[in-house]
């Protein structure tokens, strides 16, 4: 069953559902900030400007129920822009009805509307539910990624 969404634009008003939504999703990567993290990345996800982070909601009944960040940057091997699809997230009652579907390519619409070459995302090698979905809407790259703090 497809649920009836609309995809839109992450507004200030959201915050509270936002920030809900998103400690949700940063409790899956076992992941915690700080406030002050909260907000930068609210600030910098409602500020409108295509060098920052950008955030779209999937909203049911005027409940948002699914959130993606994505930003434009770069892409040395090229001379196009591409996409990275930070952080994708569905309320997990509603997962396996579309919203993540819709989101992702929401965010590939607008890639293309900007002239951005492609969309790229990392994800855990455990993410079977979410890998599900991305199997269906992209290829999988032999990448392995590395990370040095």
């Amino acid at each position: 069953m497809t649920l009836d969404l609309s995809i839109r634009d992450l507004e200030k008003s959201d915050h509270d559902r936002w920030k809900q939504l998103w400690t949700e999703y940063l409790k899956f990567y076992k992941i915690s900030v700080s406030e002050l993290v909260y907000e930068t990345a609210f600030e910098s996800l409602t500020s409108k400007k295509t060098s920052e982070f950008q955030g779209i909601v999937a909203e049911r009944e005027g409940e948002i129920v699914g959130l993606a960040h994505f930003l434009f940057h770069r892409n040395l091997w090229s001379t196009q822009d591409t996409c990275y699809l930070g952080d994708l997230f569905v309320d997990p009652l509603l997962r396996g009805n579309g919203a993540g579907r819709k989101l992702i390519e929401e965010v590939s619409k607008r890639a293309k509307l900007s002239s951005v070459l492609g969309v790229y995302w990392l994800t855990e090698e455990s993410n079977y539910k979410g890998r599900m979905l991305y199997d269906k809407v992209a290829e999988k790259t032999e990448l392995i990624v590395y990370e040095k703090n």
